[in-house]
């Protein structure tokens, strides 16, 4: 079954962000702003592609989704970026609704829209457990009657971390939190064009069967100054502790984030 992950790198949509802006140029402006994209691909480079290249089933399609108003320094440093993973393929659409959007570039990357797959929702600063794809496999596996009875089914992985890199390497502590929108994903049937992102990650349960796991970590949630969540007034801060040697090698272990290159990159002018 295929298995397809988006991911939207700074694409400005009308809709789909908690923080709004007056006007689409605004927008475009915030995303564009250099030192958010500078922290962007800082956190996109050390937090969400290492455990996309170390899967070990690495039969997946990863789709990034940016604007056509992205600068093109920046849309080659992109590419440069994804140049060693085979997986990946870079979606340059113009600004539109959100969620009609993310459906045309989910179902364009169907290899046959008629079969079933597994969908992926997935931010440019979150990161999965090395195993998750054939852990999402064997859960649609392990639920096949389920599946053959519904036309969407959402598979949610509850534990893991929240992250903050910086120069002085990763601050972090774990976390157990339903339907986050991090370790997501949804069974979509085949001929059913509705998917992943039609959908509010936290209320997926009401619309269709979920099926829930709370064993072992499988994200990293990024925690850092240009969130959407966190833009809003009023939103407490965060305090992480710094990793020890014990859990940088968990990171490096679990989600091949390497501590050392978190402070490399961090520390870079």
């Amino acid at each position: 079954m295929q298995v397809i992950a988006l991911c939207r790198f700074s694409y400005p949509a009308e809709g789909g962000f908690q923080v709004e802006h007056d006007s689409l140029a605004e927008r475009v402006a915030y995303l564009n702003a250099p030192a958010r994209l500078e922290e962007r691909f800082r956190l996109f480079e050390t937090i969400c592609l290492p455990a996309l290249r170390a899967q070990t089933d690495p039969d997946f399609s990863f789709v990034v989704l940016t604007g056509d108003s992205l600068p093109r320094h920046a849309r080659d440093r992109l590419k440069a970026l994804l140049a060693d993973l085979p997986q990946a393929r870079i979606v340059t659409r113009p600004p539109g609704p959100h969620r009609r959007v993310c459906r045309e570039v989910l179902n364009a990357a169907r290899d046959d829209p008629g079969a079933p797959c597994l969908q992926i929702r997935h931010d440019d600063d979150d990161a999965v457990a090395v195993d998750f794809v054939a852990q999402l496999r064997q859960a649609a596996t392990d639920c096949a009657g389920l599946l053959a009875r519904h036309p969407r089914v959402a598979f949610d992985w509850q534990a893991g971390f929240v992250a903050r890199p910086g120069p002085e390497g990763l601050a972090a502590e774990e976390t157990f939190h339903p339907y986050w929108g991090v370790a997501q994903a949804l069974y979509v049937a085949g001929g059913t064009r509705q998917g992943i992102m039609n959908f509010g990650h936290h209320k997926v349960a009401r619309f269709m069967p979920t099926v829930t796991f709370s064993d072992a970590p499988m994200f990293v949630r990024g925690h850092n100054a240009h969130n959407d969540s966190r833009q809003k007034p009023h939103v407490a801060p965060v305090t992480l502790p710094l990793l020890d040697a014990e859990g940088e090698a968990l990171f490096r272990a679990r989600f091949a984030i390497d501590a050392d290159h978190v402070r490399r990159v961090f520390s870079a002018a």
